[in-house]
């Protein structure tokens, strides 16, 4: 009787049992004026997550949606049942020399006047590439800020390059405009599920255990199509699908790891203040898919 209880009792806790546990997010907004489909395909992943019983957190990049058509992407979010959230204004590198923290800030001020009055807002705040700092002013200063106006964190623990496999998809679909971009569903959830067993095995290492984690995606085609199957397999699996708010409730949000650059996901950036080696930099890039999608002939 004792055994049935305590597994009855562990399984309510966080991370205890077996499954690894994941939230799903989404930067930047189908540019409704570059974007002709912008709609259409919005609609789509947004209903493809009601399908499938997820909530997800959209980290919106203001200029993508600052037009009254884009604003109204923004709300159907909200409308099914998503958190809205920052992802600054102009989507600049906070690790380029050219960027000062002062404007940086100016920028993130812009971001919240657009967003804040939108229903499903929350104040969270995703640095543009990952990117949080290159100088420890920097890097402080905008985490003070954050801190100041009551900003929660907007961390991803597992990093991912589907914007490399639908920027490939794109060009693809424009050399074979009759063709459906069917071949590219499996090597593109595989590689979610490879990058997310990576960063699951890296926080396990580094911090004795694993966490719920927040995947990064993006508002993009290949999203559109095939974030179905992604969660589909990521159940199958063993991945429990979670919302972001129960993510974030893991403590290792709390954590601000003291390393330079900062930022990437935030499992690297806790490795490398561990004196982790063989780190890759930056930890997720096009240059590390190429070959294979190459060796699948797309």
């Amino acid at each position: 009787m004792w055994r049935t209880i305590f597994v009855a009792l562990a399984c309510v806790l966080p991370n205890f049992c077996l499954a690894q546990r994941i939230a799903f997010s989404f930067d930047d907004g189908f540019d409704i004026g570059k974007e002709p489909e912008a709609k259409e395909l919005n609609s789509a992943l947004v209903r493809s997550l009601s399908q499938q019983g997820v909530k997800a957190v959209f980290y919106a990049s203001g200029r993508r949606v600052d037009s009254a058509d884009g604003l109204e992407l923004a709300k159907e979010w909200a409308k099914h049942g998503h958190v809205l959230a920052s992802h600054s204004y102009d989507h600049r590198n906070f690790n380029s020399s050219a960027v000062t923290l002062e404007a940086f800030i100016r920028d993130a001020e812009k971001n919240e006047a657009l967003l804040s009055g939108l229903p499903g807002w929350e104040k969270r705040y995703r640095f543009p590439y990952l990117k949080e700092g290159n100088t420890p002013e920097k890097r402080d200063g905008m985490r003070t800020w954050l801190t100041q106006r009551h900003y929660q964190s907007g961390a991803v623990t597992i990093d991912t390059s589907d914007w490399y496999y639908d920027k490939r998809m794109r060009e693809w679909m424009e050399k074979n405009p009759c063709r459906p971009p069917t071949a590219f569903r499996e090597p593109y959830i595989d590689h979610l599920l490879e990058r997310a067993s990576a960063y699951s095995a890296l926080a396990k290492e580094v911090l004795g255990r694993d966490v719920d984690h927040v995947i990064l995606l993006h508002t993009n085609r290949i999203n559109a199509l095939y974030i179905s199957d992604v969660i589909t397999r990521f159940r199958a699996a063993g991945w429990q699908t979670i919302d972001p708010e129960t993510a974030y409730q893991d403590p290792v949000y709390l954590r601000a790891p003291d390393v330079l650059p900062a930022g990437e996901s935030l499992i690297w950036s806790l490795a490398k203040q561990a004196g982790k080696e063989g780190l890759r930099y930056p930890a997720e890039d096009g240059a590390y898919e190429a070959a294979k999608l190459d060796g699948h002939g797309l």
